[in-house]
C-alpha cells in the first residue's frame, strides 16, 4: 500500500547507528521512514508497511569485551523474529544489511558470490547464520528479500579506524606501515544508501549481492587522501614488516593502539567483487573510491 504522497512506508532498525543516520538522511523526501528499535519486544508489523530495511545489529568488537551470546543475540535471534513479522505482514521487501564478514576473514583473491562462506568469528557466523535463516524460509508470492555484504563502509560520522588513520596523519607523524604492500575494498556510505534507495523504490530480482566501490586502494593510497583532506604533504615511512610485527604483539599485551587486529585491519588484502549488484541495477555507483574517502576525510574536519 502507498501512502497517500506516493512514498514508500519504510520500516527501518537501527536507524540510530552509523549507517541508519546517513540512510534516514537519503532518504529523505523520497520514502517516508519509521524507525523502531529491537530493544523491546517485537511487535507485529504496521499493515502498511511497504519495505522493511534491517540494519540493526551487534557490530564487530575490535576490543574483544563482547561475549559471543551477544552476537547471536543480537545479530541472529533478533533478525530471525523481524524477518517472521515481515513474511506474515504486507510489506513487500525485506532488505538485511549483513557484512562480508559472513563469508571469510581474509581473501586471498578477490571474494565474489560464490565463495564458499567460512566465517571465522562469532561475528561473522552469527551474520551468516540470519542469512540462512532467511533464505530457508518460504517466500510468500509478491515477497522479495535482498541480503546485503558490505565491506569496510565509511562517511560522515565514522569512527572507526579511517578516524583513527586521519588524526595520525593530522598530527604529522610518520605513517610507519608504508612497507606492507596491501589492495582492500572499501565501501563509501553514500553507495550503500544509493543501494539500498534503488532497491526499494525498483523491481530488482531477489538474491545475495556483496556491496563495494568500485576500485580497491592500498592502505598508502588511503594516507594520500588522509593527507589531501588535511592540506599536508603525506608522509610514509618504510618500518620493516618484521619490526612492525613485533610492535603489535607487544601491543596486545600492554593495550596499545597498534595491536595484532588493528595491524590486519590497516595493512590486510581483502578486496570485493561488485559486479552481481550493478548488473542488477544497470547503474554506476555514484561515488569513485577515491572521491568517498576523501568526502569521509573532509568530514572529520568538522
Amino acid at each position: 500500500m502507498v501512502p497517500e504522497n506516493g512514498y514508500l512506508k519504510v520500516l527501518l532498525t537501527g536507524g540510530s547507528g552509523f549507517v541508519g543516520r546517513n540512510l534516514v538522511k537519503y532518504l529523505q523526501g523520497k520514502a517516508n521512514i519509521l524507525q523502531i528499535s529491537l530493544r523491546a519486544q517485537i511487535q507485529p508489523l504496521a499493515e502498511d508497511v511497504d519495505i522493511v530495511i534491517h540494519l540493526a545489529g551487534k557490530a564487530h568488537d575490535l576490543k574483544q569485551v563482547a561475549s559471543a551470546d551477544e552476537y547471536y543475540k543480537v545479530n541472529l535471534d533478533l533478525t530471525k523474529a523481524i524477518y517472521d513479522e515481515f513474511l506474515v505482514s504486507n510489506a513487500e521487501k525485506f532488505i538485511f544489511v549483513s557484512s562480508v564478514k559472513a563469508v571469510a576473514d581474509s581473501v586471498p583473491g578477490v571474494l565474489d558470490e560464490e565463495a564458499i562462506p567460512n566465517p571465522g568469528t562469532h561475528y561473522g557466523k552469527s551474520k551468516l547464520l540470519a542469512e540462512e535463516y532467511i533464505k530457508s524460509r518460504p517466500l510468500p508470492a509478491g515477497k522479495h528479500y535482498y541480503i546485503l555484504r558490505p565491506c569496510m563502509i565509511h562517511g560522515p560520522g565514522n569512527k572507526g579506524n579511517l578516524n583513527m588513520l586521519y588524526r595520525f596523519v593530522k598530527s604529522g607523524i610518520p605513517y610507519p606501515l608504508a612497507a606492507f604492500s596491501n589492495k582492500r575494498s572499501f565501501l563509501s556510505v553514500e553507495n550503500l544508501c544509493f543501494i539500498i534507495q534503488e532497491l526499494v523504490s525498483r523491481d530488482i530480482p531477489d538474491g545475495m549481492f556483496n556491496v563495494a566501490d568500485d576500485e580497491s586502494l592500498s592502505t598508502n593510497q588511503v594516507i594520500k587522501l588522509l593527507s589531501c583532506a588535511t592540506g599536508k604533504s603525506p608522509r610514509l615511512l618504510r618500518v620493516p614488516v618484521s619490526w612492525i610485527r613485533t610492535m603489535a604483539k607487544i601491543g596486545d599485551k600492554m593495550g596499545l593502539p597498534l595491536n595484532t587486529e588493528r595491524l590486519e585491519k590497516l595493512t590486510e588484502n581483502y578486496q570485493v567483487s561488485n559486479s552481481k549488484i550493478k548488473t542488477a541495477l544497470g547503474k554506476e555507483l555514484p561515488v569513485s573510491s577515491s572521491e568517498g574517502l576523501l568526502l569521509t576525510a573532509l568530514s572529520f574536519n568538522s
